[in-house]
């Protein structure tokens, strides 16, 4: 009968955590369908943004014989010095979602390192932090909580540290990577170079067709204001598309975890009926050997 008890335990062990694991996956699924809306108006404004700076990028191209000259756009083609902003979620539970960005930047890291390019690393996150400082290796900033809630004026305050070296020449080149959100059932690993901005990805070869108008003294002092909102709304736009990751990767691995505590417990009450068989079986064989053994 000990064997008997120590199976209904776990099958009763085993239906807690089942019941555990479907509350996050609930908890998950209703912050995902917040965190995908907020994500959706970000990304509008967003794009509305870089369109802007590439009509005012564009016509500024367009004026100067030389082409685009902007400290924001300068094309360093063997940098020295490289800021890597990575962000991580702040708890576990949400399968390779953490592991993934961490791989990635330990690659850009050795990569970096290599081509003997320095390389700071700037964490958002608690799962990343501790990863690298496990492994002794040093971090120029870090920031806890700020993943787990996206708030602009914090991200901003973040990235624009971060800024204003790369403005001041202590560092050539901005990335931010970030496990990004696709559909409810996929994420993206986004490694993104933030400065100096990728001319490539605004299009400015284009030929533009806006019918904006600029005066060309104010060009410089737009562009400079424009950048700057551009870095600190990719920043914060990066927080939200990783939050939404987080939450859809957490509630596949919920789900999974579910599914497996249902399996299990199946597997176990098949072997609980087998035990029981079992000890009537015994039971009946001693009663009849007994009732034998006294004729």
């Amino acid at each position: 009968m000990a064997n008997l008890k120590e199976i209904k335990r776990k099958i009763s062990s085993v239906k807690n955590t089942q019941k555990t694991t479907n509350a996050m996956k609930l908890v998950s699924s209703a912050k995902l369908k917040r965190t995908e809306e907020l994500a959706k108006k970000s990304r509008v404004y967003a794009e509305k943004l870089t369109e802007l700076l590439t009509e005012i990028a564009q016509k500024m191209q367009n004026a100067n014989a030389d082409g685009l000259d902007n400290v924001y756009f300068r094309d360093v083609q063997n940098p020295k010095k490289v800021d890597i902003v990575f962000i991580t979620a702040d708890k576990g539970l949400c399968g390779g979602f953490n592991s993934q960005t961490i791989k990635s930047v330990s690659r850009l890291l050795e990569e970096y390192k290599a081509k003997d390019v320095k390389v700071r690393l700037r964490a958002v996150g608690r799962k990343g932090i501790d990863f690298f400082k496990f492994n002794n290796i040093e971090l120029s900033d870090e920031i806890i909580g700020l993943s787990a809630a996206p708030d602009f004026k914090t991200a901003s305050e973040f990235i624009s540290e971060v800024a204003d070296a790369y403005v001041n020449g202590d560092t050539d080149k901005i990335i931010v990577v970030h496990n990004g959100y696709v559909n409810m059932i996929t994420q993206e690993l986004r490694v993104d170079q933030v400065l100096p901005v990728d001319s490539s990805r605004l299009e400015l070869n284009s030929v533009s067709t806006s019918e904006l108008e600029v005066e060309p003294d104010d060009d410089d002092t737009l562009l400079d204001a424009l950048v700057k909102r551009y870095v600190e709304y990719t920043m914060y736009y990066s927080l939200i598309d990783s939050l939404a990751a987080e939450h859809s990767a957490r509630m596949q691995a919920m789900d999974a975890a579910t599914k497996n505590a249902k399996e299990m417990v199946k597997e176990l009450n098949i072997a609980y009926n087998k035990a029981r068989q079992e000890a009537i079986t015994t039971e009946l064989i001693e009663i009849i050997s007994g009732m034998e053994s006294m004729k």
